[in-house]
């Protein structure tokens, strides 16, 4: 056999449960980031906890984590993030006699992205049980990536040993990775105008709103190219009806799959608010944070072609559309390329997350343990 064990479905479900029972909103991380780290450390590994927690204001850093190996073998990465989103509170786990996870309506379930925690350590006890001859395992578990991937881009990356990584963090069957994924930036955008009583003499006003929305007026928003998204998603100004307003606060986002497209759009944002408030008798000044890169890897890269034969040799069924796909959401992957390291994004069987309708079921994990197992003895490289 390609490996000599199965997963555990009750010890997967156990582990899922308990991990999911844990509150771990982002910046509040400490306790499944132990209890992880607990059983990381039953496994072998030697594991470090760096400063995030504290460069960020949460509770608890990320969790980088080495199982010695086989030196003439090629190292590989697993990762997954250890926040939700919310609402994230009293989360509750139920599972049906046919495996399937849902929660109880009333917050997130937290497969997302306890899915990928749970398949990665699994994976590497099938490997440990199968007595399989392997190559340094290091995982990383990261804080805050619901937040732009923060925790992430904050980790120091030249310890890491390993050419590839895997990141199990999409909302796909077990079986599609994401090869590409986009730049995103945020920015803000505050009008200065002047205020005025807009009864008695709204002619000494200068409008901030007014301005604001001559420059959103002639901007384009939603897909503005094939690859690019702009989007102002907040519009904040005002303190009475019978006050010109002197000041409007938006906030809005770029994605691109071109990093160079993404900051073009970004000037043509900043001037057009430039242009108006000018025109307005106003000022504008513009705010904006580059959170994530974007990356592309060839199909060609070791890190697919063992992808591709790791499921080949599982006969995991290829996902209508094929194996690969391209990705509009950043991950902790936008780091791992940015540092060198080529890595993938792994579907694991997650449903409907950032919803309470969220869910998940037991084969899906089972297969998704299969699969790190496989990566992990696979040195198709």
């Amino acid at each position: 056999m390609y490996l000599q064990a199965e997963p555990h479905r009750k010890r997967i479900i156990d582990t899922f449960c308990a991990l999911t029972s844990i509150d771990a909103e982002s910046f509040n991380e400490r306790e499944i980031a132990d209890a992880v780290r607990r059983r990381l450390e039953d496994m072998g590994f030697t594991v470090e906890e760096d400063e995030a927690g504290q460069a960020l204001g949460g509770n608890a850093g990320n969790l980088y984590g080495v199982l010695a190996g086989d030196p003439a073998l090629t190292p590989v990465l697993f990762s997954a993030h250890l926040d939700t989103v919310q609402p994230g509170r009293g989360k509750r786990a139920h599972v049906d006699e046919k495996g399937a996870i849902t929660g109880d309506s009333r917050a997130i379930l937290g497969a997302d992205d306890v899915n990928g925690i749970t398949e990665i350590l699994e994976g590497i006890r099938l490997v440990q049980e199968s007595g399989c001859r392997h190559g340094d395992i290091e995982v990383l578990f990261t804080v805050a990536e619901e937040r732009y991937a923060l925790g992430g881009g904050v980790f120091d990356f030249s310890r890491v040993r390993s050419p590839i990584a895997y990141t199990l963090d999409m909302a796909e069957p077990v079986g599609k990775a994401a090869v590409q994924a986009p730049s995103i930036v945020s920015f803000s955008v505050e009008v200065q105008g002047r205020d005025a009583h807009a009864g008695f003499a709204p002619e000494k006003g200068a409008h901030a709103i007014k301005a604001a929305a001559e420059a959103m007026a002639c901007l384009p928003l939603g897909r503005v190219e094939e690859d690019v998204t702009c989007n102002i998603g907040t519009v904040e100004g005002g303190r009475a009806a019978n006050i010109v307003p002197d000041r409007c606060l938006l906030t809005g986002e770029i994605r691109s799959y071109r990093h160079a497209r993404a900051m073009a759009w970004l000037e043509r944002i900043r001037k057009a608010f430039s242009e108006q408030a000018a025109a307005c008798g106003c000022t504008a000044e513009m705010q904006s944070t580059v959170h994530l890169q974007a990356y592309a890897i060839s199909k060609d890269e070791p890190v697919c072609r063992r992808f591709l034969a790791a499921c080949g040799k599982l006969g995991i069924p290829t996902p209508p559309g094929g194996r690969f796909r391209s990705t509009f959401g950043g991950s902790d992957n936008n780091h791992f390329a940015a540092h060198g390291l080529r890595g993938i994004v792994l579907g694991n069987g997650m449903q409907a997350t950032h919803s309470v309708k969220e869910h998940t079921d037991a084969a899906q994990l089972e297969q998704g343990a299969r699969l790190v197992a496989a990566l992990i003895v696979e040195d198709e490289t």
